[in-house]
């Protein structure tokens, strides 16, 4: 699906959106194309994401996650840059860890970790990790106690886009509890019912 204009011809946004779809992602993480935010910015990408989706477009039970590339040319003040990278990140845990007074803390540094260790050049990062618990009462009460960590953040990418990419997939398979290098494998006590 890429464009078969040589790159030189392709312009700043077209080569970013090429160098995204050719992005190889893990067995166990579909990725599909989305519907971009209109408004946001001139030109805009976004990318859907389900950690081992029993049914494809349906949100996954393990986890989620949304990733879009922004282009504004005009380089918006809070950006300091012409480029932005918006992700979001959710899934389910079991409620003894959603209560851990420290989890968001780590799942923002399970972001920072993965953008590092892909070499994924940055500035202007900001975001939020919100940790939520619940409780079903009444006709939801066969639920049961629930938790949910989300993670939101944007930053300014530098260099190549692939490594954002890369990075955000990796954020979203670990909030879901498959570390890397667990493609393939099954993992023991992964929550199933998602939880809003």
């Amino acid at each position: 699906m890429t464009d078969v204009r040589p790159p030189e011809a392709l312009t700043p946004f077209a080569r970013a959106v090429d160098e995204l779809r050719s992005t190889s992602f893990r067995d166990d993480l579909l990725v599909r194309e989305i519907s971009a935010p209109t408004g946001l910015a001139p030109e805009a990408l976004a990318l859907a994401a389900d950690v081992r989706p029993d049914v494809e477009g349906v949100d996954s039970p393990y986890g989620i996650g949304r990733f879009i590339l922004l282009h504004d040319p005009e380089e918006p003040d809070p950006w300091g840059a012409p480029w932005r990278i918006v992700c979001f990140a959710q899934a389910p845990l079991e409620p003894e860890i959603g209560s851990d007074a420290l989890l968001a803390d780590v799942a923002w540094s399970w972001l920072v970790d993965a953008l590092s260790s892909r070499g994924a050049r940055h500035h202007s990062a900001s975001g939020t990790a919100t940790k939520t618990l619940s409780k079903g009462f009444g006709s939801l009460a066969a639920q049961g106690d629930g938790a949910q960590i989300e993670l939101r953040a944007s930053w300014s990418p530098e260099g190549p886009f692939g490594p954002h990419v890369e990075a955000w997939a990796e954020l979203v398979c670990m909030l879901a509890g498959l570390p890397p290098g667990t493609e393939g494998i099954a993992t023991l006590g992964a929550r199933r019912a998602a939880r809003d």
